[in-house]
């Protein structure tokens, strides 16, 4: 039997309006039986957000967070610390984020001189025990300033200690903040204090010999072995940042520390290769513009 066109035409309106229906029925059915698409829309809401505003903080890594240098020769001066001094010359993070007052008994300084990747593991289980909302790292330089360009920490040992670190604090205080600091620019370190009669003979009593070494030399040696420590010193801060990027409550510096322009009124007066009190002061400004920022800062 032949169909006329007006049957065609509400068998197809019908067929259409039915296909809209299974259509609709299977969007509801997939939201109320908690399909992928409703998964990931509670994924994206439970994801961990960055807070702004942490109210305790601990401290790891090396000379550079324990203030060496930059109160007396040689000896650690943990008040001038970037991170939780207590000197209003410095304004520590810690300062600024909780106020003179609350700073002292809600901040932790577990760095220490010397210190390596190596080492960050158990610095990072003392700071866990606190379950602070913030932890800072800072740590590498002494990875790159060894006895000789050689000794150097290799980059995969480098990166193999920062995973297992950060892992071992993610499981002893899951909602802590990680803030990690780019290692300094060595090379530039060494370019301000050079030309420094005095400087170049307190460097020999062993600061960092793989950068400053025969400081003075233009030998194709010595300048080979300067580039190798800085390029030594690139390849760890993107592992910091490959690493740190993986961890949704970490936050990478994006080389601000790196790339600070660090002159002689930042440097300690004692061994020109430290941060003084305004070089800590410096760091501590940096610091609380990454972790008060809404975004990571690039």
């Amino acid at each position: 039997m032949r169909t006329t066109a007006p049957r065609r035409r509400a068998r197809r309106t019908l067929a259409g309006a039915g296909t809209a229906v299974v259509l609709l029925a299977g969007a509801v059915t997939g939201c109320s039986s908690g399909g992928s698409g409703d998964r990931g829309e509670r994924g994206a809401q439970a994801a961990p957000r960055w807070n702004t505003a942490p109210a305790s903080i601990a401290a790891v890594g090396d000379s550079i967070t324990r203030g060496f240098d930059a109160c007396s020769v040689l000896a650690d001066c943990p008040e001038a610390s970037w991170a939780t001094g207590n000197d209003p010359a410095v304004r520590s993070l810690a300062t600024r984020l909780l106020g003179d007052a609350e700073a002292p008994a809600r901040s932790w300084n577990y760095a220490v001189t010397g210190s390596r990747m190596a080492d960050l593991p158990g610095q990072l289980a003392s700071a866990a025990a606190h379950k602070p909302d913030l932890v800072t790292v800072m740590v590498g330089s002494n990875d790159a300033c060894r006895p000789t360009a050689s000794s150097m920490t290799p980059v995969a040992d480098f990166r193999t200690g920062f995973e297992k670190a950060l892992a071992d604090l993610r499981a002893a205080s899951p909602g802590s903040q990680v803030y990690v600091s780019s290692v300094p620019d060595l090379q530039r370190l060494w370019e301000q204090g050079k030309d420094l009669p005095m400087v170049r003979q307190i460097w020999k009593l062993g600061i960092c010999q793989s950068m400053l070494a025969d400081p003075l030399s233009a030998a194709t040696g010595a300048t080979a072995r300067r580039e190798q420590v800085r390029a030594r010193v690139v390849e760890y801060n993107e592992v910091l940042r490959e690493v740190c990027g993986k961890d949704a409550l970490c936050r990478y510096d994006g080389g601000a520390v790196f790339q600070y322009p660090f002159a002689a009124e930042q440097l300690s007066h004692w061994d020109w290769f430290h941060p003084g009190k305004d070089g800590q002061a410096r760091l501590a400004e940096l610091a609380h513009r990454q972790v008060t920022a809404a975004e990571p800062l690039r």
